[in-house]
């Protein structure tokens, strides 16, 4: 028997690396909304650890409900999954492994007050190296592995803020990121191109002026990097279009691919997955980039990907970018054309647990002409998990 958690401030408690850390109340609140999440992927005789037993119940019976009515399911489950609440000394002997959203020393902490046995638990050693893949130089690394025709995407760690201002300096437009982050946060757009003309060059300290014309906060940078060790710089890119691989590591070290999470985000926080099949997902991502080259980045990441220590699923952020060239021919300034083309960004960030496109996958439909939308929403005091048709 397995006993699943749904823990989404994993993120967050990377950051904080505490085992005594208390998630800032949006995250506990997501946690005790969507406890229920693991039910949609659990096997038979399984466990899900939430909050309240009886409100995760209704909430997965209710989600159940609506994947038959939008025909992804022909019939409601014939077994209902076990929830348990989370107390502490609430611990079942039958469990042989546990699966959380995400590894870190908090949730460690919390199942040893639950009893549960340190074997079924990683060690300080495990817990450090899933911690140091999480780090988003992971996706630095991984980036010129994946670099082929068609593809675009760099990225750099510093541990200065003058090793910032020259690449801001020379990109004029970057994206900064703290190394360990949640969705959404530790994330600052910078854009110089405010304080440039056809005839002056970027003035002095142009590197602190963020996208508003407004000065970097350098204590944040200078707070990010005395916190995490570094931050991460990369050049911005023109966004057309979210998407990611979701993926499994074995503890053999082998990659198994899983499937396309076609998902959308508002300023960097996750909003909805695409449920579709495999090869309908793929036609909507073919509109950008070709199939040969997704398949040939899907072959590199399982071929050569290696996440020592870590096991269980995980997902790469990708996104499509436009790419606008000016003509070579001359032209005034009204007859000047661009040619605009699509390129792969192949590693945004790997996120080392399970993603809602992991979620997404679990409830997909099998058949092409059945295609839906999975959202969580917030309503002011809640969180809940909406399906509806793709119109």
């Amino acid at each position: 028997m397995t006993l699943h958690i749904f823990n989404p401030e994993h993120d967050i408690a990377l950051a904080a690396n505490l085992s005594n850390f208390t998630a800032p109340h949006a995250g506990r609140q997501l946690r005790n909304d969507l406890g229920f999440l693991p039910a949609l992927w659990a096997q038979e005789g399984d466990q899900i650890l939430v909050q309240h037993e009886e409100s995760a119940l209704k909430a997965y019976r209710r989600v159940c409900h609506r994947l038959v009515k939008l025909g992804v399911t022909d019939s409601l489950p014939s077994v209902i999954p076990q929830f348990t609440a989370a107390k502490v000394g609430v611990y079942r002997q039958e469990t042989q492994s546990i699966q959380p959203w995400g590894w870190d020393r908090a949730i460690r902490r919390e199942l040893e007050r639950m009893g549960v046995a340190a074997s079924l638990l990683p060690d300080d050693a495990r817990l450090e190296q899933i911690r140091q893949l999480s780090h988003r130089r992971t996706s630095a690394l991984l980036l010129p592995l994946l670099q082929m025709e068609g593809t675009v995407g760099e990225a750099f760690e510093c541990t200065t803020i003058e090793q910032v201002e020259e690449l801001f300096l020379r990109y004029g437009r970057v994206v900064l990121k703290a190394p360990w982050s949640s969705s959404g946060r530790g994330v600052r757009f910078c854009d110089a191109a405010r304080l440039v003309n056809s005839e002056e060059r970027i003035v002095n300290n142009a590197a602190r002026l963020n996208d508003k014309g407004e000065m970097i906060n350098e204590k944040w940078v200078r707070n990010v990097i005395a916190s995490q060790g570094s931050i991460m710089v990369e050049p911005y890119y023109n966004k057309v279009k979210d998407f990611g691989m979701e993926f499994e590591a074995a503890a053999d070290g082998s990659i198994r691919y899983l499937g396309l999470s076609l998902f959308h985000t508002v300023n960097g926080a996750y909003v909805g997955n695409i449920l579709a099949t495999e090869s309908v997902k793929c036609d909507m991502i073919s509109r950008y980039i070709t199939a040969c080259l997704l398949d040939s980045i899907k072959q590199k990441i399982t071929k050569q990907l290696r996440l020592p220590g870590y096991v269980g699923p995980f997902g790469i952020d990708m996104m499509v970018v436009k790419n606008v060239q000016r003509s070579s021919q001359r032209h005034t300034l009204k007859e000047r054309t661009f040619n605009v083309q699509c390129s792969l960004h192949p590693c945004v960030e790997i996120n080392l647990r399970r993603t809602m496109g992991h979620v997404a996958l679990s409830i997909s439909p099998k058949d092409d002409d059945i295609r839906g939308v999975m959202r969580v929403l917030y309503d002011g005091s809640h969180y809940k998990l909406k399906i509806n048709k793709l119109r």
